[in-house]
């Protein structure tokens, strides 16, 4: 019994393996087949199967050329429509038209399908017409604002630069906004003037834009234009600023002295 019972094993095993024979040749025939290269097309560099050549794109397992308008030329992209206007031309409703360079401009770098106004010309009306700057400003290379600045020591006034006037004590800034002018240390503006900071006895100058100009020292308060010194209570101490006071710890203040909560 045990030799019959290993004949059928056997014989089911060639079976299967026969079965197996007779359907997977046609699928492993299939996956040995080499990929055949269309026409108009080439083995990519790494990994396997084939792109389109410049100027073709795929188009259902095929390469159909791109039809591109005159100055034109392909991108060799398999997006959009595989096509970019010439250096000095611009898309205008699938064509490409002669970019039209106006007298004292040029035909920007970045793609060539736009122009610039040279240095000291701006853009008005598709046109390119000069800066006007006045005496004593200068070309700018922004593209906003008038196109210049005024010298150091001027002020633009709508289109001239005109001279500013730095008080007794003051100094000329660099900013493009306010007066032109600050005063120097100890002194402060009021209207075009820089007039002296008068500064208690006990007290500092600070540089602080506003505010009296000054600060008093360590110990002592501002009360008008004095510093007064501060009387501190019992079980008490000058707080972080130095001008006040705070009560020790476990203490609360009731008015001008330190009592138990």
């Amino acid at each position: 019994m045990s030799i019959i019972w290993r004949t059928r094993t056997v014989t089911t095993g060639h079976l299967v393996f026969l079965a197996l024979l007779v359907f997977l040749p046609g699928q492993l025939s299939a996956q040995a087949r080499p990929v055949e290269t269309p026409e108009n097309a080439s083995a990519k560099h790494y990994g396997s199967g084939w792109k389109c050549d410049r100027g073709y794109r795929e188009e259902k397992g095929a390469c159909f050329a791109i039809e591109a308008p005159p100055n034109a030329h392909p991108t060799g992209a398999s997006y959009g429509r595989g096509w970019d206007c010439d250096y000095g031309f611009r898309d205008a409703s699938e064509t490409c038209i002669a970019v039209q360079v106006p007298e004292n401009a040029y035909l920007n770098s970045s793609g060539g399908d736009r122009w610039t106004c040279n240095r000291g010309y701006r853009m008005v009306d598709q046109a390119c017409v000069a800066i006007e700057v006045p005496a004593n400003g200068y070309l700018t290379d922004t593209s906003y604002g008038p196109g210049w600045k005024c010298d150091r020591g001027y002020r633009a006034d709508r289109r001239s630069c005109v001279t500013i006037k730095v008080p007794t004590n003051g100094y000329l800034t660099d900013a493009s906004y306010g007066p032109g002018w600050k005063c120097d240390r100890g002194y402060r503006a009021d209207r075009r003037s820089c007039v002296a900071i008068k500064v208690p006895t006990n007290g500092y100058l600070t540089e602080a834009s506003y505010g009296p100009g000054w600060k008093c020292e360590q110990g002592y308060r501002a009360a008008g234009k004095d510093c007064v010194a501060l009387k501190v209570p019992t079980n008490a101490h000058l707080d972080y600023s130095g001008n006040g006071w705070e009560c020790n710890q476990l203490l609360r203040k009731d008015r001008n002295v330190c009592v138990m909560p």
